[in-house]
Parts: C-alpha cells; structure tokens; sequence
C-alpha cells in the first residue's frame, strides 16, 4: 500500500514518510525489553501483539540483542532511545543497515552503540522483519495522512507569519517519520540540510515538536548566514551561561543559543501569547538562561509591522538587541535552580528530573521481567520491597518476578492485596486505582486459578479484569482469551502476555 511521501506543498523536500529502518530498530528494543508506552497503541493492534511477539522471541539474534540493550540502557526512556534512533536515520535500508565507512561522519550519539549493526542484522532475519512489516505497516497510514495534514498546517502558518515563500528543495529536506512503536517520545536531529523528526502518536505536544523543528529547518540558515552579526551580541552568553538550567550544549555555542531563543520568541508570536501569560513565559524563559527571548520578542512585534521577509529583515532584528541594556536588565533577573520544574531541553521540552531510588529500581525490575531474567528481577524487587512495602508498583512488579519463578502462592498473595485496594494509596504514579495494575491483576489471578482448575473462579477474575474503566487495550485481550478458553502456560519460560512495564 503506497502512499505519496509529500505533504501538498509542493515539491519543497517537506515529507511524511514511514520508514522501515525505525520500525526494525524498534521492532529489536521491543524484544529487549525497552520501556515502550502502549497506550498509544490503543487503535493499532497490530502494532499491539507485535510488541507481545516481540518480547517472547527466543533464538541467539533475540538474546543478542537483549544482552547489547542491558549494556547500553540510559538514565531514562527517553535518553536511551536517542542513539537508536539516529542509528535508524542515519543507516541505509535492510537487510544491509549500511554505515557510512568513515566512521568520523557518524553522529557521536551512533558510535556509543558501536555494534549494533550487525545484531539488527541478525536479528532482522531471526525475527522476519521484513514480512513483519507488510503485514502491520498498512494499519498506519491513517495516521500517516493525520500527520500529513498537521504538518500542512504548521508549514502554512510558520511561512505566513515569516513571509517567507516556499522554493524548490535544492537538497534541503524537512522529514517527519511515522513510527506508532516509538509511542508519545519524539526525536529530532539535523546533518547539515536533512532535517528529520522522529514521531510516533499525534498529540498537541507531538506537534508543537513538529513545529519547533520546522522553525529550526527555517531559521537555522538565516542565523548561520548572519553569524559575524549575531558574534556582536556575544556578551550575554557569560550571563546566559550562569543559569544552572541553561542546557550545557549552549554554554559555549552562541550562535545555537541565540538560534534556539530565537525560535522560542517566533514560537510565542505563533500562539499568540500575550498580556500576563506572555509575561509570565518571559519571565520563565530569564529565569531559565533563555535571555534573549524577550528582546526577540520584542523585535518581532517591529516585524509583525514591517514588510519584508524575515531573510530580508532579520539583520536589522540583530542590530536591535541592545547589549547593555540587556545586561542591566538582567541585573534584577534571579535565575531558577537546577532542580526547579521545569528543566528545558535544546529543543523546549520539559523533561524529568533524575530518576529516585525507587524509580529507578521498578525501571530495573521491570526490565529483568521483559527479559525473563525471573532470579534478577526478584532479587530487584525484593530489594525495594524492603525499602518501599506498599507501593503498588512494587508489589506489582514482586507478583509478576513470583510468576516468573514459579511461586503462585506469593504471587496470588501480592494480587489478592493489590486488588482489594491494601496497597497504600498516594503512591506516586501506581496506585490501587492504576488501571494497568489492577486489570493485569485480575488476569494474573484468573490465570493461577485456572492451573488450579478453578475455572469458575478464574472466568470471575477475567470479567474483573474486563470491567476495570480505563485497563489497557493488552490487558483486555488477555482477560477476553481467559474467558473464552483456560490458560494454558507456554511451552518456555516466561508468560503469553507480557505484563505493562
């Protein structure tokens, strides 16, 4: 099924694109037990039971893979996704994922996983990607044109508000990939003129991303064109570089600060942010090292008026940054602290603070359960349980690592508490109420009364499961097949259904 890659805006090198490359990748982290988000997958099932395919794979290319991930796993999702990602961009199609040979071209975030290549490779053929993918990619194209139409949207309103005309694309490109497995996390780069972002659901926040990277697209050359102009305004980088949230990446890169204020400013005139909201942002982005966007701010509002294209006007909107006074405005500005919300990324998204303690122990739980790793996993959780006895997702994770090792009787004890709401509440982010928890909950006890042949009590907890409001689209299909048939454990380790992480 092919779709036309261009967005109708002519043929300018702007695109919405799938691509096989990313959806391989992430086929792999799936099976290596990446934390993926699936609600987003809630109108893809396809997608739904890939993943769940996924994570039961065995076979030398599928461990390889999960050992690999286990070396190369990052503080957060977010972060160890990143260097796959750019893999994914930067590699020729498969089988081959060909690398360029100098690896001095590769970008730095690809070679710290050097190796990778040729365990894709492998696993590619393993797994059957190829077949994989005709098979699910069909149940995407919807989302495809979605995506179509909001980046029409963006283009328009950006290139009216900067006057700017689109022109052919001379080798210039601005690429938006479609990949549902990637979930609500988004990934942008550019080499040189290809711009690509990575995007997997279609949400307000997705969007705003889109446009922030297409304004990058736009407003990179004019910055770069005009670099000896904007080295004039260099002096409020030692001021800028003093905000402890300030991105470490600008502390010595004026000319990328001064790029990436500038797209906040044009951002704010976009959404038309004004009176006190629009005070309050300024005041925001000071106090976060961001100094230039009120000055930007302010020098757009003379463009709003003015006639020319931004590529015409923008040396005088230089030129209009007054340094010293600057300076002396910002005399009065106290700068947030490092661990105030929201901490900004290059691209102006919040982020979360470091993992805690507890946080970061279900991350590993959960990780050591998706690679069937049962002896790790109740080592990990056992170690919080102690520390953290009724937090759900602890007892959650504990029932789940008992299911692993064969211990029903734990494992119906910990289900038992966590369905009848004994688990404290007010746990951070996993309470009794945790829609997730509580349906998987009831699967997991359905299931253990059915390898006691208990039917009747187990098609009881398979309907508990189907009415809990808000259970997860897996957890749904799991207590439906309970209902129709009782379960039957795997020929290998490991469970049909893999528990939420």
């Amino acid at each position: 099924m092919q779709q036309p890659p261009y967005v109708e805006v002519g043929d300018n090198g702007i695109s919405v694109q799938p691509s096989e490359q990313i959806f391989d990748t992430m086929c792999a982290l799936d099976a290596a037990g990446f934390e993926a988000d699936e609600s987003t997958l809630g109108e893809m099932p396809g997608r739904l039971a890939l993943r769940q395919q996924m994570l039961q794979l065995r076979g030398p290319a599928a461990e390889a893979i999960r050992h690999f991930y286990r070396d190369h796993v990052l503080a957060s999702p977010t972060e160890t996704l990143t260097p796959f990602m750019t893999f994914a961009l930067v590699s020729g199609p498969a089988p081959g994922f060909d690398l360029p040979d100098n690896r001095d071209v590769l970008p730095p975030s690809v070679l710290t996983i050097d190796g990778f290549q040729p365990l894709l490779i492998d696993f590619y053929r393993e797994a059957n990607l190829n077949a994989r993918w005709t098979t699910v990619e069909p149940e995407s194209q919807p989302m495809i044109v979605n995506f179509r139409s909001a980046l029409r949207h963006i283009v328009t309103v950006s290139d009216a508000y900067l006057r700017e005309v689109q022109k052919p694309a001379n080798g210039r490109s601005f690429t938006v990939y479609v990949e549902p497995l990637v979930g609500a996390r988004t990934n942008f780069r550019n080499s040189g003129n290809a711009y690509a972002i990575v995007v997997g659901t279609l949400s307000e926040a997705s969007a705003d991303t889109i446009q922030h990277a297409y304004l990058h697209y736009m407003l990179d050359g004019f910055v770069l064109r005009y670099r000896p102009a904007v080295d004039t305004k260099r002096a409020l980088l030692a001021v800028a570089a003093r905000a402890p949230q300030l991105p470490v990446e600008y502390h010595d890169d004026f000319v990328s600060f001064f790029d990436e204020c500038l797209i906040r400013a044009v951002e704010l005139r976009l959404h038309h942010t004004s009176g006190d909201a629009l005070e309050t942002q300024l005041k925001n982005e000071d106090e976060a090292g961001f100094i230039l966007v009120r000055p930007l701010v302010a020098q757009l509002l003379k463009f709003e008026k003015d006639a020319p294209a931004m590529s015409y006007y923008f040396p005088g909107l230089i030129v209009g940054i007054d340094v010293q006074a600057e300076q002396k405005r910002l005399e009065s500005v106290k700068f947030a602290s490092a661990d105030a919300p929201p901490v900004l990324t290059a691209h102006g998204q919040s982020v979360a603070p470091e993992p805690s303690e507890l946080e970061s122990l279900i991350a590993r739980g959960n990780r050591q359960i998706a690679s069937q790793d049962a002896e790790g996993a109740t080592a990990t959780f056992q170690s919080a349980l102690a520390k953290y006895p009724n937090d759900p997702r602890v007892m959650y994770g504990m029932a789940i690592a008992s299911v692993l090792s064969g211990k029903a009787e734990r494992a119906r004890e910990l289900f038992e508490l966590l369905v009848s709401g004994r688990a404290a509440a007010g746990a951070p982010s996993g309470s009794p109420a945790d829609p997730s928890i509580l349906a998987w909950s009831h699967v997991y006890l359905g299931r253990i009364d059915d390898l006691e042949d208990e039917r009747d009590l187990a098609v009881d907890e398979y309907h508990a499961a189907l009415a809990v409001p808000g259970a997860p689209e897996a957890a749904r299909a799991a207590a439906q097949a309970g209902v129709e048939t009782a379960y039957k454990p795997p020929a290998r380790p490991g469970d049909s259904q893999q528990p939420p992480q």
